[in-house]
C-alpha cells in the first residue's frame, strides 16, 4: 500500500489570514468557497483548502483582503501569498510523477586497478514534448508542490529497476528529508530489490546535500534501516556542510565521496591536497571506502590514486550515459 505522501492528488494548502481585516474576512471567504462546492477545513489559526479552491481564495483575498498578512504552506515552509503562483506554475511536475516519466543514466565508478567497481544511477526526466530534463528544476518544482516524497520514491524505484542491467555495485541518491518513516517509506525499495533478485549488498544509497539535514537522529534511523536490511550507504559531497569529520565518525558510512570542488585541480593545489588528505585519513579511521568524484584530468586521478583513494568517478572515465558503460577506454585517457 502506498502512503498518502506518495500519492499525487490535489495539493492541500494551509492558509493563515492574520490582522483585523483578514480575520473579519474569514467567515465570508469560507462561505464563498463552500458555495462553490469546495471543502474548507478550519484549524486553530489557519484554513485547509485544495488547489482549485486556492485559486478562488487568492482572487477573493486579492479583491477584499490584506494580502500582505496572508501566508500559506503546502509542506513545511510558510510563504507569502504573493508566492502562490509559483506553486500553481510548477504543476507540470505532477504529470512527470504520475506518468513515471523518469529514465536513468549511469556513470561508472572505477577502482585503483582500473576496473569498473560499479555505477552511480542518475535520474533524468522526460518533458511534455519529449525533451530530457535535468534533475534540478524537477526537484525544485516538486519541493514547491510538496511532492518530494513522491518524486524521490519514484526515482528510487526506477533506479532499482535500472540496476538489474548493471554489473557491480549500484549507487543510488536519496534525499533524507523525503523519507518521513524509513520502515514505511523504504519498504517498497526493499521489496522491489527482492523481486528482481538483486542482493541488497549491491546497493549503496547516497545521502545527498540537496536538502540540508538538520535532523540527525532521523537520518540515523534511515541509515540504520538500510544497514539492517543489508544495504550499504555513502555520504556524498564530503568536505563541507553536514559531512564534517565528526559526523563521518558518527554516521559510520560504508563509503565517503569527496566533493568535486576539492578534487578539481587537486594535483596542483596545496589547499585541496590538504583537504583530500584529511578526509582520506578520516575515512580510513572509520573503515569507510574513500571515493573521489568529479575527476576530469589524468593528473588529478593519478595524484589521488597515489594518495590512497580507492574509487574514482568523473568525466575523465565517462560522462553519464543511458546505456551502461562496461569498459573504460584507457588508451584515450593516457
Amino acid at each position: 500500500m502506498t502512503c498518502k505522501n506518495c500519492i499525487v492528488g490535489s495539493v492541500q494548502f494551509q492558509v493563515k489570514l492574520t490582522g483585523e481585516k483578514n480575520e473579519a474576512l474569514i467567515p465570508l471567504l469560507t462561505e464563498h468557497l463552500m458555495r462553490l462546492g469546495y471543502d474548507v477545513v478550519e484549524k486553530d489559526n489557519y484554513l485547509v483548502v485544495c488547489e482549485e479552491a486556492m485559486h478562488e481564495l487568492t482572487d477573493f483575498c486579492g479583491d477584499f483582503g490584506d494580502t500582505s498578512n496572508i501566508t500559506f504552506t503546502v509542506d513545511e515552509d510558510w510563504l507569502p501569498l504573493s508566492e502562490v503562483n509559483h506553486v500553481f506554475q510548477a504543476s507540470w511536475v505532477d504529470a512527470i510523477i504520475k506518468q513515471n516519466r523518469i529514465i536513468c543514466y549511469s556513470q561508472p565508478i572505477v577502482q585503483a586497478d582500473e576496473t569498473i567497481f560499479g555505477h552511480e544511477v542518475l535520474a533524468r526526466f522526460i518533458g511534455e514534448n519529449g525533451e530530457i530534463l535535468s534533475p534540478y528544476p524537477v526537484f525544485q518544482a516538486a519541493k514547491l508542490r510538496g511532492r518530494l516524497y513522491a518524486l524521490d520514491r519514484a526515482c528510487r524505484l526506477t533506479a532499482v529497476r535500472y540496476g538489474k542491467f548493471l554489473s557491480g555495485k549500484i549507487f543510488i541518491n536519496f534525499i533524507p528529508t523525503s523519507i518521513y518513516a524509513p520502515e514505511f517509506c523504504l519498504r517498497s525499495t526493499e521489496r522491489l530489490a527482492r523481486q528482481l533478485n538483486i542482493e541488497p549488498k549491491r546497493f549503496i544509497f547516497e545521502v545527498v546535500e540537496t536538502e540540508q539535514v538538520n535532523d540527525l537522529p532521523h537520518l540515523k534511523r534511515i541509515l540504520a534501516y538500510y544497514r539492517e536490511k543489508g544495504f550499504e550507504y555513502a555520504l556524498d559531497d564530503v568536505g563541507e556542510g553536514f559531512s564534517t569529520a565528526d559526523l563521518l565518525a558518527d554516521l559510520q558510512p560504508h563509503y565517503m565521496k569527496l566533493d568535486r570542488k576539492f578534487v578539481d585541480g587537486v594535483a596542483n593545489d596545496p589547499y585541496l591536497q590538504s583537504v583530500a588528505q584529511f578526509f582520506l585519513e578520516k575515512a580510513n579511521e572509520i573503515g569507510a571506502t574513500p571515493l573521489a568524484e568529479g575527476i576530469e584530468t589524468r593528473q588529478d586521478y593519478l595524484y589521488l590514486k597515489g594518495l590512497g583513494y580507492q574509487l574514482f568517478q568523473g568525466y575523465l572515465f565517462s560522462k553519464p550515459s543511458e546505456v551502461p558503460i562496461t569498459e573504460i577506454d584507457w588508451k584515450a585517457i593516457s
